[in-house]
């Protein structure tokens, strides 16, 4: 029972079923609806399921869609508003694990504030994420499988598909990204132009850090205080971001691992620096995209 349990949960995890498959199926498990409910407080962190956006939540419209690239079919998860809009659009890049059930909840949690939000599979080349991930969820030889270029270009063409959509104000675009995701946003403001503003959460800067000149959209940043690999760039970050007169606006959050927002982790997750990090994220998105 306890390997079905577990097996149950990743299920659940990684977006395979929702919220009431998950219960019901973990009522026929354990045999009853406490102990059902026992079975997630075990094995699911609660700062997870308080932070997570049903994938059925009735104010949205979240859907896995695919566009045209140019090496071919992209997927992509994409959540907005019901209404007609048009609003501001975002293009969340995941992290190494691809697009999980993490990252789907924070392309929902954008759609929830008034923003059409799509995150491409950056592992599409080789069948996408569910293909290339591992049974525990992680994806090996990711740099290989999505090497800086490829990432550009479908990031370029996630920005084209959104632009075609009557929902989307294609005049206000902006790109967020978590861990190597972070890193690949920090690297798609240097190169894609249009773009109003970019969220990075603890990514490592573009390389060669020249490239930071190219920028045209204010920047921020935010990093783990315990995340010491990411952390030994900051400086040099700063210091280019100001030779070059760039907007940058970056904050260190004290007692944070490096992959703090992640809330299906219990070893990284951080509650107080997550809900500070996603109001900041917020606050600074809304000037540009929905001013």
């Amino acid at each position: 029972m306890a390997q079905d349990a577990k097996e149950l949960v990743n299920e659940f995890r990684e977006g395979r079923i929702d919220r009431r498959e998950f219960m019901r199926r973990a009522v026929l498990l354990t045999g009853s609806l406490a102990a059902a409910s026992g079975l997630i407080d075990s094995l699911l962190p609660s700062p997870a399921r308080g932070a997570i956006t049903e994938p059925n939540d009735p104010a949205l419209l979240s859907e896995e869609i695919q566009y045209t690239g140019k090496a071919g079919t992209v997927y992509g998860y994409l959540s907005r508003p019901k209404g007609a809009g048009p609003y501001p659009a975002i293009i969340v890049i995941h992290a190494t694990r691809g697009v999980d059930a993490h990252i789907q909840d924070i392309t929902r949690r954008f759609a929830k504030e008034g923003y059409v939000a799509l995150a491409p599979d950056y592992f599409s080349r080789h069948g996408g994420t569910k293909k290339v991930s591992s049974k525990d969820g992680r994806v090996k030889d990711y740099r290989k499988l999505a090497p800086l270029d490829n990432v550009m270009e479908d990031t370029e063409s996630g920005f084209t598909y959104l632009r075609s959509l009557s929902s989307v104000r294609d005049d206000r675009l902006g790109v967020t990204g978590f861990c190597w995701g972070g890193g690949m946003a920090f690297a798609s403001a240097t190169r894609i132009r249009g773009l109003k503003a970019a969220v990075i959460f603890y990514g490592s800067t573009p390389k060669p850090i020249d490239l930071v000149q190219n920028i045209e959209a204010p920047v921020m940043a935010h990093y783990g205080g315990a995340d010491e690999g990411i952390n030994q760039g900051i400086d040099a970050t700063v210091a280019a971001m100001k030779k070059y007169n760039k907007a940058f606006d970056y904050k260190i959050y004290p007692g944070a691992k490096h992959d703090f927002m992640s809330d299906n982790s219990k070893e990284d997750y951080h509650p107080e620096a997550a809900k500070a990090a996603w109001q900041r994220t917020l606050e600074f998105f809304a000037k540009p995209l929905k001013g």
